[in-house]
């Protein structure tokens, strides 16, 4: 059973960083990809970032690129969004997922985690 653990989320300041973890255990057999997914207060959950954990291919949202960047240690089991430049309209609660990648649906999901940006 494939368990994610999101940790980091906080209250900041614009113009700040924050980074995010993920710990995964109980990896899907085969690739597979981790995605960082966001729901604003009101909104539509939406993809922030994804990364195929076998090569490293990343993709972005519009809204994030340039300021944030995902990366995994193959070490730890760990999915990492390092998110820069914060600005209020990035405060939403964030999850960590992850699909096979002959899926098009990510099937495990975190609790979530609180980031909040304050003006």
């Amino acid at each position: 059973q494939v368990q994610l653990v999101e940790a980091g989320g906080g209250l900041v300041q614009t113009g700040d960083s924050l980074r995010l973890s993920c710990a995964v255990s109980g990896r899907p057999s085969g690739g597979y990809t981790m995605g960082w997914f966001r729901r604003p207060p009101g909104k539509e959950r939406e993809l922030v970032a994804a990364i195929t954990w076998s090569d490293g291919r990343t993709d972005y949202g519009d809204s994030v690129k340039g300021r944030f960047a995902i990366s995994r240690d193959n070490m730890r089991d760990t999915v990492y969004l390092q998110m820069n430049s914060l600005k209020p309209e990035d405060t939403a609660i964030y999850y960590c997922a992850a699909r096979a990648q002959d899926r098009p649906v990510y099937d495990y999901w975190g609790q979530g985690t609180q980031v909040t940006v304050s003006e």
